[in-house]
């Protein structure tokens, strides 16, 4: 097992481990190795790379994650959210969730990066159909119909990820956070999580699909992450997607990953080959609390 995973374990559990056993961790993963080899100033080089980094707990100490939280201030960042496309008018709900969700794994929340991304969200994503943004840039709408009349689900879903990750940094205090999640989730469970209403099918490319870190691909990992932190697993509407799951499973709480996501930047934990000791770890973790 990676030393990285020893750290996400233990951050899962709310251990304690002192900082010299953290800095220890750290320096012997291959892992965070890998991930801080390389640097390219290139927005969605940043997004991804930081996605990946962003899921291994205590990596803001160290001194490519500065070099990287700089850039990302200073390029992708702005006064209405984080927008990787170019410009404010350029912002779209996955990638500014995306990041907003890095930036609270970071220790990042209150950051008026971090806030901005969730002023975003609180004014203007959509979360039920027929529904009209007050948002004024209309970009955002030739990128997969983002907030058309039907919204992107992918949109949808990282956006429930990520204010379940922000939820979880504020210990759940936010009172219009929660609001947006119950309507969110809400909206998610008339899906059973992943299908069509119209025919069953998967919504979207991947979304049946086990990988990590997390991508522009809404996958059956953030699935199980939202459905296992909101403890909807005993919800009715979930029962499709826990059954899914226990298809997939190559053994006891033993999962692969099935899809790698290829875009610079981006850095697959795992391969394919064998079960893969982040999701078999992290997944009855996260649903436990159900």
């Amino acid at each position: 097992m990676d030393s990285a995973l020893v750290l996400r374990i233990a951050s899962e559990k709310n251990e304690y481990l002192k900082t010299e056993e953290i800095l220890s961790l750290l320096s012997q993963s291959k892992l965070v190795g890998k991930l801080t080899a390389d640097f390219v100033e290139h927005p969605l080089f940043a997004a991804f790379r930081i996605m990946g980094l962003s899921e291994i707990p205590h990596i803001e100490r160290l001194p490519y994650m500065q070099k990287m939280i700089a850039y990302i201030d200073r390029s992708i960042a702005t006064a209405e959210g984080f927008s990787c496309l170019g410009g404010v008018e350029e912002i779209v709900p996955c990638y500014n969730a995306m990041l907003l969700e890095a930036y609270c794994r970071l220790g990042l929340a209150a950051s008026k990066e971090a806030q901005a991304a969730l002023s975003w969200i609180e004014q203007y994503q959509l979360f039920e159909r027929n529904q009209t943004t007050s948002w004024s840039y209309k970009e955002v709408c030739k990128h997969g119909g983002c907030l058309g009349k039907t919204p992107c689900y992918i949109g949808i879903g990282k956006t429930v990820r990520a204010l379940v990750t922000y939820s979880e940094c504020i210990k759940h205090e936010n009172q219009k956070v929660e609001r947006l999640l119950m309507q969110g989730t809400g909206y998610m469970l008339a899906h059973n999580m992943f299908q069509r209403l119209s025919n069953g099918r998967p919504i979207s490319p991947h979304i049946t699909d086990i990988m990590f870190p997390q991508s522009y691909a809404l996958s059956l990992t953030d699935l199980i992450y939202i459905a296992g932190k909101r403890r909807l697993a005993a919800h009715e509407n979930t029962s499709y997607l826990l059954y899914l799951l226990r298809e997939k499973q190559i053994g006891e709480n033993q999962w692969k990953i099935d899809y790698h996501y290829s875009y610079k930047g981006y850095i697959g934990f795992e391969t394919g080959r064998k079960a893969s000791e982040w999701i078999s770890s992290l997944f009855p973790i996260w649903l436990s609390g159900s």
